[in-house]
């Protein structure tokens, strides 16, 4: 079923918040950061993949994101909907479902062998496609799986995710560079507001979740140096 009617945006952000936090997908600890991809120390660190174990929320926010498209990029705007190895996959075919197109996934490498693909599924030239992740935080990871849709001849200029981290200045020019607009539910300020209405962290630990919020490149170069 295509959803249509759904909370603004700001309860959408709010809601999604709560259900990440009532899951326990959301980590806070300031005493020992955890490690990114990158290297770099973070007091926060978010688990979506855990949302395919919760039908009732999963089913929620799949709603969720498929109406955030539909408003914000179109009912008529996609042939195909695409998710990035691995963590996507799941998600983009449950949005496939709920809006009625074809689903594909994209690798983050060509496999190797056979026909060396990157794309699995059929995606065809002109095909206007969706990239669907669990989460964005630089948009850097994004731009390869984009590319590799481009490749086939179709085209990809949205990318939507269940989470943002919302706090690096450069993602969204970035993504808006290469020709890509991003749509996610929450941001890591729509979780702090919703873990300091909840009480769900000491007030000392969400302080320092906020100070590095505010300016993480200084919180990661102090902890570093530290």
């Amino acid at each position: 079923m295509i959803p249509s009617s759904y909370p603004a945006k700001e309860e959408i952000a709010r809601l999604t918040a709560r259900m990440l936090l009532e899951i326990k997908a959301v980590h806070f600890n300031a005493d020992a950061p955890f490690t990114l991809a990158s290297g770099l120390p973070s007091p926060t660190y978010i688990d979506c993949r855990k949302l395919i174990s919760f039908p009732r929320i999963r089913s929620t926010l799949m709603d969720f994101l498929a109406v955030t498209v539909l408003r914000e990029a179109g009912f008529e705007a996609f042939d195909n909907i695409a998710g990035g190895e691995t963590a996507g996959i799941p998600f983009a075919a449950m949005v496939a479902e709920r809006l009625a197109l074809p689903m594909t996934y994209v690798r983050k490498k060509p496999k190797g062998y056979g026909r060396n693909a990157r794309i699995e599924g059929a995606m065809t030239e002109g095909q206007r496609v969706l990239l669907v992740e669990d989460l964005t935080t630089d948009g850097g990871s994004k731009l390869s799986f984009v590319d590799a849709i481009r490749e086939t001849g179709a085209t990809c200029a949205h990318t939507a995710v269940i989470f943002y981290y919302g706090i690096f200045p450069e993602t969204e020019p970035r993504l808006a560079e290469h020709g890509v607009r991003l749509h996610a539910l929450c941001t890591w300020w729509d979780v702090l507001a919703e873990a300091r209405a909840q009480g769900a962290f000491s007030a000392g630990t969400l302080d320092e979740v906020e100070a590095f919020l505010k300016a993480p490149r200084a919180w990661q170069e102090a902890r570093q140096k530290g």
